[in-house]
């Protein structure tokens, strides 16, 4: 797509990508996490969105033009791609702790 006022060299329109799996698709698999049982656990769905986001941010790095006074880091990682990794991380470790937590819970009770 040729966007007006920005050069005349066709880009993809990552704003849409981005719409498509930052919004729409981590929508449904919210829904889908909740509707399994998330909520349940503490923390669960929290983590769930965590990795979601991160993953669909990383996803739509690759189509955008890079920061123009950062331009690519380290082997071609944007900014947005490295800020998105501690998230990730930490939607990791939300879902280790509920899955952890559901286990302890569950050997006390068979105790």
């Amino acid at each position: 797509m040729v966007f007006p006022g920005a050069g005349p060299l066709p880009r993809h329109p990552s704003q849409l990508y981005e719409a498509g799996l930052e919004g729409l698709a981590l929508f449904f698999v919210m829904v889908l996490a909740i509707r399994l049982g998330a909520l349940r656990r503490p923390g669960l769905a929290t983590g769930i969105f965590a990795v979601g986001y991160g993953v669909a941010r990383i996803v739509c790095e690759f189509f955008r033009e890079p920061d123009p006074q950062l331009g690519f880091l380290f082997g071609g990682a944007t900014m947005g791609m490295l800020l998105s990794l501690p998230l990730i991380a930490i939607g990791i470790a939300f879902i280790v702790h509920a899955c952890r937590k559901l286990a302890a819970s569950g050997m006390q009770r068979s105790a």
